[in-house]
């Protein structure tokens, strides 16, 4: 019975282990290795031959392997004892590295020495060369709607910033009397426009940290540029705050930094004035902007004034009364404000008195009318006996020194040249034809100036000269 049963049992492991053996056997050798269609090459895959591998075996299985790829133009591979040796030429390292990874995932391997080199490439195989331009093209053709999708986002934003700075002139038009000023203001904002849709083309084209860079250097070349141009950046701010403030108009007579002369034209650099003595003068803004500037012409009345010396024997109350008198009778001194004749200091031989009076610079000339004021004057003391010394001159002689006067013919001087020592009558007239009036020569230097013609005319940022002012 026992013996039965061993029999029976024998039979049945026998026959699982050759159920079991005729399995292991239906199996395939190896797995087939997946090769991407663009020829990249994968990690290689488990490779599988019977389960107790032969030398000889692993050998066949890596021969055809490395054949089935092509990646390889020569190889060569020995086994010893689990052991597997590699020899020949790989194209790339990639391929090297494949080739011994391959090897060490061969079922019954126990080790793999790689002496595979890499094939240098030849000087006349232009495949790298090919493969770039075809990745070139590959690119390109991707970057394509990129491209035309960042040239339609850059017109829309060119035309956005000029309809920008159009509708920002209109609108402060009525508002901001500079057109400096709106012309600033338009275009920063046309700007900022403009870069925004520069920095939307470059975050669609993934240019994003260029984006950054484009909109945050922005400010960094303003202010190098800053830097670099202070002097023609100060004169253009000056230029700006000018033209905002208009301390003077076009055809102003102004007095500024020495200079004295009527104004022709504010542009982004200089102030054009034309002096009294008929020469141009270009004063920087800056300079405009930072001295005081004497406008003649903003209010029309004018004070000039001198200094006259009378005798220390005249009255100071009836030398007053007579050129008050005269400028009484002036028609170019104005009554309102009244003008004065005060007491200023006590000189050597005479009693300085100074004269005050007003005048309408935009009609008169203040030299002529001065000069006409001060012979009158003169002329009114004179006939009333006013006396108009001369500084006191003192000479002293050294003692024991003898003088001796000699007779003209003893000197052997000259016969004197006879003169006409009858004196000239004064004239009362307001204006001498040495004077050639009072009248203010304004509109003389203005024609001068518009027939020069120093700069553009567009570039003047004041309003033209109106007929009616500064005459």
């Amino acid at each position: 019975m026992r013996s039965g049963l061993a029999i029976l049992l024998f039979g049945a492991v026998t026959w699982v282990a050759f159920a079991t053996g005729h399995t292991a056997a239906a199996q395939p050798i190896g797995r087939t290795e997946t090769v991407s269609p663009e020829g990249t090459i994968g990690a290689p895959g488990k490779v599988d031959v019977l389960p107790v591998a032969r030398d000889g075996e692993i050998r066949r299985r890596l021969l055809d392997i490395l054949e089935a790829t092509g990646w390889f133009p020569t190889f060569e591979v020995a086994v010893r004892d689990g052991v597997v040796l590699l020899s020949g030429e790989a194209q790339t390292a990639e391929g090297r590295q494949w080739a011994g990874n391959l090897a060490r995932n061969t079922q019954g391997v126990v080790a793999v020495a790689n002496r595979m080199t890499i094939r240098p490439p030849s000087a006349w195989d232009f495949g790298s060369a090919s493969d770039g331009l075809t990745q070139l093209r590959q690119d390109f053709l991707l970057a394509l709607p990129f491209f035309f999708l960042g040239v339609i986002v850059l017109a829309f934003s060119v035309l956005a910033s000029w309809l920008v700075v159009r509708a920002t002139r209109r609108l402060l038009r009525d508002r901001v009397r500079s057109r400096l000023m709106r012309g600033v203001f338009a275009w920063t904002i046309g700007t900022f426009v403009l870069l925004a849709g520069l920095y939307i083309v470059l975050r669609v084209s993934g240019l994003t940290q260029l984006a950054l860079t484009v909109v945050g250097g922005t400010g960094l070349v303003g202010l190098a540029l800053g830097i670099a141009f202070r002097n023609i950046t100060e004169n253009f701010l000056a230029s700006i705050f000018l033209s905002m403030q208009r301390p003077f108009e076009t055809g102003d007579l102004i007095e500024v930094a020495g200079e004295t002369g009527y104004v022709q034209q504010l542009n982004v650099r200089a102030t054009i004035l034309m002096t009294l003595d008929g020469n141009i003068v270009q004063v920087p803004n800056a300079t405009m902007y930072k001295e005081s500037i004497r406008n003649f012409t903003a209010s029309p009345n004018r004070r000039e004034e001198f200094t006259i010396g009378v005798g220390y024997d005249d009255a100071i109350d009836k030398v007053q009364e007579i050129a008050l008198a005269v400028m009484a009778q002036h028609p170019a001194i104005l009554q309102e404000p009244e003008p004065l004749v005060l007491a200023d200091a006590l000189g050597k031989a005479t009693v300085d008195m100074k004269i005050y009076f007003w005048f309408n610079g935009s009609e008169h000339n203040n030299l002529k009318v001065r000069s006409s004021v001060i012979r009158l004057v003169k002329r009114a003391f004179q006939m009333r006996g006013v006396t108009m010394p001369d500084e006191a001159r003192e000479v002293i002689f050294p003692q024991n020194v003898p003088v001796v006067l000699l007779d003209s013919k003893e000197a052997g001087a000259e016969a004197p040249v006879s003169r006409d020592t009858r004196p000239v009558e004064p004239s009362d007239a307001v204006s001498t034809q040495a004077e050639a009036g009072l009248s203010s020569d304004a509109g003389t230097l203005r024609a001068q100036a518009r027939g020069l013609s120093p700069t553009g005319s567009g570039d003047n940022l004041l309003k033209p000269e109106t007929t009616n002012r500064g005459r």
